[in-house]
C-alpha cells in the first residue's frame, strides 16, 4: 500500500484541516491549514520542491483523508432551526 508523503487529514467541524508530513519517525505536524494556499505555503517551508504542483497538481506525493480535497470547511448542520 502507497503512503503519499504529506497528509491532509479530515475537515475539523470548526473548520480546516491538520497537516502532516510523514516521516520515518512518523508524522510532523505542518500545521492547520484553511486554503490550499496554506498547505502550499507549509510544504514551501518544509523544503518540498514544487510544492504548487504537489497540492494543485494532483501528485501522489499528497493524501487528503476522508473529506473531498481543497474544500476546508465542515457542511454546516442540516438540521432546521425554530
Amino acid at each position: 500500500m502507497h503512503h503519499a508523503p504529506v497528509v491532509v487529514h479530515r475537515i475539523f467541524p470548526s473548520g480546516g484541516r491538520q497537516v502532516t508530513l510523514r516521516t520515518s519517525h512518523g508524522e510532523e505536524p505542518l500545521g492547520l491549514a484553511r486554503s490550499d494556499e496554506d498547505v502550499i505555503e507549509f510544504l514551501r517551508r518544509a523544503g518540498m520542491p514544487d510544492p504548487d504542483d504537489v497540492v494543485l497538481g494532483g501528485t501522489e506525493l499528497l493524501d487528503w483523508e476522508w473529506d473531498t480535497p481543497h474544500v476546508y470547511e465542515a457542511d454546516p448542520p442540516t438540521d432546521d432551526l425554530p
